[in-house]
């Protein structure tokens, strides 16, 4: 199977290493191939032949505005090129909890991406998933002030990348469903505690005091926003986040 895949980061490139290892035929594209999604500079060349996209494209900035522009003009010009190019199935990486979450700007860009690919001819499969593990130091950092991380115990049900890429791997290579499904670790935890942890297995000295005003990169976060929804179309990843971090 012929796949191109835009965005070639933590995920992508995981991605295309464990679909050319099935035997498929694929190519990931990063800015510094001189595709440029917003503008559609390249992309006609670069899905030619393709029987499937997957677009793992990221806004190089987070500003409210920027975000917004950025998933709706990358994904009019990846479908359009799509279209004429007669591929059969176009795959995004979204965010489980972006409809409940739409005070962040950045899950308002999010749901704008969703919004164009529901609209648009390119038969598609939207998969959201929880938080990587990967996120938890990033979320800790941004969080920290004078040496003290003050941490929402909101609740998130965070996942491996490698497990998102396990199950991304089946539905790019699957048939497109024609709407959403959602992908989730095997453990609902506060953010609280999966920073306490993380600094316990890393040897981090670090404070971290539970805050319920902390909120999540200016968003507040309560127990059910960012896990997955009752009834969804649900996929449990196998790795919990002390596995993963034990290796």
């Amino acid at each position: 199977m012929r796949i191109v895949i835009f965005g070639a980061g933590l995920i992508g490139s995981q991605l295309a290493t464990h679909l050319a290892a099935a035997g498929h035929d694929v190519t990931a594209l990063g800015r510094e191939d001189g595709i440029d999604t917003t503008t559609g500079a390249g992309v006609a060349e670069a899905v030619a032949g393709a029987e499937v996209v997957v677009d793992l494209t990221n806004s190089p900035s987070w500003a409210d505005d920027d975000v917004l522009a950025f998933f709706r003009d990358s994904t009019r010009h990846l479908l359009a090129a799509e279209e004429t190019a007669g591929v059969g199935h176009h795959v995004i990486l979204s965010i489980v909890g972006a409809d409940r979450l739409t005070d962040a700007g950045y899950m308002r860009g999010k749901l704008a991406q969703e919004a164009g690919v529901e609209e648009g001819a390119v038969p598609y499969t939207i998969v959201r998933s929880t938080q990587f593990f990967e996120f938890v130091p990033g979320i800790a950092d941004a969080s920290t002030s004078e040496g003290v991380v003050r941490a929402t115990p909101g609740r998130l049900q965070p996942i491996a990348s490698r497990d998102v890429v396990a199950h991304l791997a089946e539905v790019v290579t699957g048939p497109a469903v024609k709407g959403t499904v959602e992908i989730a670790g095997p453990e609902a935890i506060g953010i609280d505690e999966l920073v306490r942890r993380y600094f316990a297995a890393k040897g981090d000295e670090r404070t971290v005091v539970t805050d319920p005003a902390a909120g999540y990169f200016g968003a507040r976060l309560d127990d059910t926003a960012l896990t997955p929804t009752s009834g969804a179309d649900l996929w449990t990843a196998p790795t919990t986040f002390d596995e993963w971090l034990r290796g």
